[in-house]
């Protein structure tokens, strides 16, 4: 139920767009493709879809939970034949950007991962800058608890007064441990963009057998071994959990705008934040 104190509709602001084009190029994660991907301003109400732009027909995969197809160590969707890989940093930096309708063109199957966060996406965008349009983006608050479970890990969104995100990491290595970070929207654009993506040494080699990672690097990933960092400095001590977050943010970013909630996950996964999405979304029906 929804507690008494929480509107129907929380707040209405407009939906916003891209001031201007907006480019960048790198290799995909775990492909190692060079890729290009293009953002342009997109009409009100088209939301966030991505353009093939490297096939024939160029098909349109719309970033939304519906498409999700994999969940392995990224996200992916698939839409009229056609696939788009680890979306989620980009589609966290839209989020945190505020732009809700843009077209994402790109030259291959998978997003390329930069510096492995989503600081240059966002800086990118900052500099085209972010235009409101003439429709509505309503604030719902969320209706019911959800929770999904995987053994010891999940994910919840709570009905609450205002959006915020906490996540909660566990891992056996010294250099990580046990972490939390929690944050409101407002704060994240300094607080989680820039945390990048993180592995473990000792699964490069198997990773890379079973053809996943070809592109990573010690520019794009921070690694962790048994002894400790492998590449650091690390930008935030927490940086680990702090991309997590990232993660889930991003893919609750395919719902479009996710309902006002509190979400809080703890040792999840690709696999776990979509599996909430879907949820919320059947209960947004």
């Amino acid at each position: 139920m929804i507690p008494a104190s929480v509107p129907a509709v929380l707040a209405t602001t407009m939906q916003q767009t891209l001031g201007g084009v907006a480019q960048w190029s790198g290799v995909g994660l775990h492909s190692g493709q060079q890729v290009e991907v293009i953002l342009q301003p997109a009409p009100v109400n088209t939301g966030r879809r991505f353009v093939r732009l490297d096939l024939a027909e160029q098909p349109v995969i719309p970033a939304q939970i519906e498409v999700v197809k994999s969940t392995q160590l990224a996200t992916e969707l698939v839409a009229h034949g056609a696939s788009v890989r680890t979306v989620e940093h980009l589609l966290a930096a839209l989020a945190i950007a505020g732009i809700d309708n843009v077209t994402i063109q790109i030259t291959g199957a998978e997003v390329p991962i930069l510096d492995g966060s989503a600081q240059p996406w966002l800086e990118g965008m900052q500099r085209v800058g972010v235009v409101p349009q003439e429709a509505p983006r309503p604030a719902v608050p969320l209706r019911e608890p959800i929770t999904v479970y995987e053994g010891e890990a999940f994910v919840s969104a709570i009905p609450a007064p205002e959006l915020r995100l906490t996540y909660g990491i566990d891992f056996p290595y010294a250099a990580i441990g046990r972490q939390w970070c929690s944050f409101i929207p407002s704060e994240l654009a300094a607080a989680i963009a820039p945390a990048r993506t993180f592995g473990f040494a000792e699964q490069v080699e198997y990773l890379r057998s079973q053809g996943l990672i070809q592109g990573g690097s010690l520019e794009n990933a921070l690694v962790c071994s048994k002894s400790g960092w492998v590449n650091p400095p690390l930008r935030f001590a927490d940086e680990p959990v702090r991309h997590k977050l990232l993660d889930l943010w991003g893919d609750l970013a395919l719902l479009g705008t996710p309902p006002i909630a509190h979400y809080v996950a703890y040792r999840a996964s690709h696999h776990l934040h979509t599996q909430l999405a879907q949820a919320i979304a059947r209960q947004m029906v």
